[in-house]
Formats: C-alpha cells, structure tokens, sequence
C-alpha cells in the first residue's frame, strides 16, 4: 500500500469528488426529505467518511441553512479540517470548546515525528478529544474517560482505561499520543509509520460518547 503516500491531497479529492459525492448528497438529502422530521442530529464520520462529510457540509449545508440551524454537532475525524476551508465557508465553525453546538470536531492522532500523513492537509486544525482545548494543553491518560480498543486476542473490542493522553502539536495541525495501548500503523502505511489512524475514534471512545451526550444537552438546553 505504500504507493498511496504519492497521491497528493488534490488528486484524492478529485477521485471522491465525483460518483461517491454524488452519491452521500444524494443520501443526505433523502434523509432530511423522508426520515429527519424536523429533529436534531449529529453528523459522524472517519477517513473517507470525513471526506465525504466534508462536502455535505461545504455544499448541502450552505444550500440548506435550515439544517443546518439543527446540526448538533459534526465529527469530521480522521480527515482535515482547515483555515482554508472555514475561510471558504464562513456558514461553518470549528469547536472551540466541550460544549458549543452546531460546531465541526476534528482531529487526526499521530505519534511523535509521524512524518508524511495522507490525511493530514496543510493548515488542518485540531480540537483535544479529551480536555476539548484548542491550545497546547496536554491532557494526561489519567484525565481519559477510556478507549475501545481491539483485542486481537479475543477479536473484540474491549475497554482501556486510561488508553491514551492527547496534546495538540498547533504546527502540524493534529493530536499527539504517546500511548501504547495499541501500535502504530507502522512504516508501509500511507497515513505515516507512527499514525494511529485506524484508532481515532477507539483510542477517545468513551470521551467522545460523554462528549456528544454533553452537546446534546447544551443544544436542548438553548
């Protein structure tokens, strides 16, 4: 798989920007059309998941601003989130804390000196799934609600205590760990051999489950 670190982030965007774009426009506007009925929602995607979030946010949302007044909350992670891109589109804001609504959450974790990153664009921006700070403010394990990580063992997913501390490196854009409830991708992996892609959301689990319930209750509290 290594021959993927040569596709430039223009060059992947153009290949989602065609059948699977019109595909989840499609799908989301099924949704709001057919089965929302009129409630609030959450928005949650990984990787190729966050790409295609990317566009029902820059393009749906902008067209339908009265969804967009409903968004709870929208979990773009494991892709990037940029200055540019919130530039572009000023109907979008990032998170800026635990408890703001209609906000984008996003993030990609790294080791330290990870390198080349696939999904790491330049200018991507990042939020502490774990303190929720937008700064450099390291959050130890010990302040972790806990991960679900995979056990190859068993082939299940099992609960980690304290999986995983995160700070914010602000150059590069993404959240740092130095866990070692799980490995990194390793050197053949396109998103860099101290990545943990595949463990974005395992690694935070539990703080992004009390996370979206707090932002739930802060949009039903307005």
């Amino acid at each position: 798989m290594s021959y993927l670190v040569k596709i430039t982030a223009e060059e992947s965007n153009a290949a989602f920007n065609s059948i699977p774009k019109t595909d989840i426009l499609a799908a989301i506007d099924y949704y709001f059309k057919y089965l929302n009925g009129g409630r609030p929602f959450i928005l949650v995607g990984h990787s190729q998941g966050s790409i295609m979030q990317s566009f029902v946010l820059s393009e749906y949302m902008k067209a339908h601003p009265e969804y967009l007044e409903r968004m709870i909350a929208a979990y773009v992670v494991g892709y990037s989130i940029t200055e540019d891109f919130l530039k572009a589109n000023p109907h979008l804001k990032f998170a800026e804390g635990a408890d703001d609504t209609g906000v984008i959450i996003s993030y990609n974790t790294e080791g330290e000196g990870n390198g080349n990153n696939i999904v790491v664009l330049p200018g991507a921006i990042s939020i502490n799934p774990i303190n929720w700070k937008r700064d450099e403010t390291y959050a130890s394990a010990e302040e972790s609600l806990g991960g679900r990580v995979f056990n190859m063992e068993t082939l299940d997913f099992e609960k980690v205590p304290n999986a995983a501390d995160a700070k914010i490196d602000l150059k590069r854009g993404v959240v740092i760990t130095t866990t070692k409830a799980v490995a990194p991708e390793g050197a053949s992996s396109p998103f860099g051999a101290t990545s943990f892609h595949e463990n974005d959301y395992p690694l935070y689990y539990y703080n992004i489950k009390a996370n979206a319930a707090a932002r739930v209750a802060a949009y039903q509290s307005k």
